[in-house]
């Protein structure tokens, strides 16, 4: 039985389980969301006792939330695993874009649970590529995929995740990036005015800056300001007041009638993803193929399929055609807490309590 909260205390645990031990706590530690859930190694990472979604700017830290989650459940956790939007290192993470300092054994402390886990939520959703299924997937580029060949993953949600995956000659191993934070590279005209509009404002202009969710709201801005579309008065008042502005102008740009700055800027948008999804593709040779994955490709499939993705990310030159044998997908669920959840409970078999 699953439930799907929105920042309330979870209801409907199953009364078998939450007596239960050894179970897995999971969590995809997000900017904006984060997602909790319970696991047990009976029913696999594809089927959560408990789930939940919060709003993470709401809370002090990953102790309360957790607390949260569990109150009133009466489960005894056994082992945790979190993957984390941010470099993990030595069991120790900052979380991007928001204010928490997490490490392993204060989490265990904190949470009385035995054994707790972190890694980085692109690595966690390259883990979960192992177990995607093709309803899981949605295909921009069939491509010519090879066994054993390379995996890159690329991920735009609040920020700009990138990893990869290499055959071992028994199984694929995932590996973390933060090629996000890598130079804005333009390809075109256009581009090079975007680039020359966000160095007047940030220190260092990463793809992250143009490729995320308020690199959205940048394009929407340099090209407003830049007269290549005129804003709505009604879309300049939502936006003002809203929490959200990328989720409004995505859905602005998909409307029967588009606005025409919200489409040119996802037009953009789109251009520069598979621009970067192409490097990425070439620097890890990534002949098993490209998924995309993060909150934002999944709502965007139409300005993804018609063409402009794959023509930006074929456009390398020499090197083009071996793009074009690159298998090229949309992940079309939350990868990285299937990740999370697959190496808590790969973790737990390996090191029975």
């Amino acid at each position: 039985m699953t439930t799907s909260l929105n920042d309330a205390r979870p209801v409907g645990w199953p009364t078998a389980p939450s007596r239960g031990t050894g179970l897995l706590l999971a969590g995809d530690i997000g900017g904006t969301k984060t997602a909790l859930a319970v696991f047990s190694a009976e029913r696999g990472p594809r089927a959560p006792l408990l789930q939940a979604e919060f709003s993470s700017g709401k809370y002090a830290s990953l102790g309360v939330m957790v607390r949260q989650f569990l109150a009133g459940t009466d489960v005894r956790i056994g082992r945790a695993c979190f993957d984390v939007a941010g470099p993990v290192m030595a069991g120790r993470a900052n979380v991007t874009n928001l204010s928490w300092l997490l490490t392993e054994a204060e989490l265990a402390a904190e949470l009385q649970i035995p054994s707790v886990h972190l890694l980085n939520d692109l690595e966690a959703i390259a883990v979960a590529t192992s177990v995607l299924e093709p309803h899981d997937l949605h295909t921009l580029n069939p491509g010519e995929p090879l066994a054993g060949g390379s995996l890159a993953v690329i991920a735009p949600g609040t920020g700009l995740g990138e990893a990869f995956l290499t055959w071992d000659g028994t199984r694929y191993r995932a590996f973390p990036s933060e090629g996000g934070h890598a130079d804005f590279a333009p390809t075109t005209e256009q581009q090079v005015g975007l680039l020359s509009y966000l160095r007047r404002r940030f220190d260092h202009v990463s793809v992250e800056r143009v490729c995320s969710g308020p690199g959205l709201f940048n394009i929407y801005r340099y090209l407003r300001e830049s007269g290549d579309a005129p804003e709505s008065a009604e879309l300049a008042g939502a936006l003002a007041a809203a929490e959200d502005g990328p989720r409004l102008i995505g859905e602005a740009a998909f409307r029967p009638a588009p606005d025409p700055l919200s489409r040119a800027a996802i037009e953009l948008f789109v251009s520069i993803l598979g621009a970067e999804a192409g490097n990425l593709a070439l620097k890890v040779l990534a002949t098993g193929g490209v998924y995309l994955a993060g909150g934002i490709p999944s709502r965007i499939l139409p300005a993804l399929g018609d063409g402009r993705f794959m023509r930006a990310f074929v456009a390398k030159g020499r090197l083009g055609a071996v793009l074009t044998r690159v298998p090229v997908y949309v992940v079309a669920l939350r990868a990285a807490l299937l990740g999370a959840a697959l190496r808590g409970l790969e973790l737990a078999a390996a090191h029975p309590d």
